[in-house]
């Protein structure tokens, strides 16, 4: 598996981080197929989106991901709690639907640092966890060069032991990897490249 650096990707293991905006479904996804093993992702009954096993598939086996539907963010926190503590899945999604308190944020991070698992919180804009190691925003980019539609602009908005940054990223599903792409006007034969 190869991979173009970005600071602080792959989330680092042990820690809880966040991503929110309208591509973070993606961003989550490409985190997991980056990660070892099989991962939960935990999400409220009441959602009625689903995650479609097809839908994976670009990123990642869908045998290798559990999902749990909890009746509220209460039996989410739990869930996610316990599994991130437990380690077994090194990988754990939890859909936020309310902003985490500091207590909740703090238990999330202890119990991944006791498991050694990652922690990933989708959550809405404008509602982090000051207890987040990293806090993502991913959004789709259009891009009319492009045949595919995986394009996505990821910004590091919080970071507590790096910068923050923004990058334009797409996902490889043949090569299984991530690439960093430059924005159209600093490609190489753009308009607006010099030289």
């Amino acid at each position: 598996m190869m991979f173009h650096s970005l600071p602080s990707f792959p989330l680092r293991a042990g820690r809880v981080h966040e991503v929110c905006g309208p591509a973070s479904p993606g961003f989550a996804a490409i985190a997991l197929a980056l990660a070892d093993g099989s991962a939960l992702w935990v999400r409220e009954a009441w959602q009625v989106e689903a995650l479609h096993p097809l839908g994976i598939l670009p990123f990642c086996d869908p045998a290798r991901l559990l999902v749990a539907r909890t009746k509220d963010q209460t039996d989410s926190l739990a869930v996610a709690e316990e599994a991130l503590k437990d380690g077994a899945l090194p990988f754990v999604v939890i859909e936020i639907t309310r902003p985490l308190n500091l207590r909740e944020g703090r238990r999330l991070q202890l119990a991944a640092q006791a498991g050694g698992a990652t922690g990933l919180c989708i959550i809405p804009e404008g509602m982090g966890s000051n207890a987040a190691e990293t806090r993502w925003r991913a959004t789709p980019v259009f891009d009319p060069a492009r045949e595919d539609s995986t394009l996505m602009r990821w910004e590091i908005i919080k970071n507590k032991s790096g910068t923050i940054g923004a990058w334009n990223v797409c996902w490889d599903a043949q090569a299984h990897r991530l690439h960093v792409v430059p924005p159209v006007a600093q490609r190489p034969g753009s308009a607006r490249t010099s030289g």
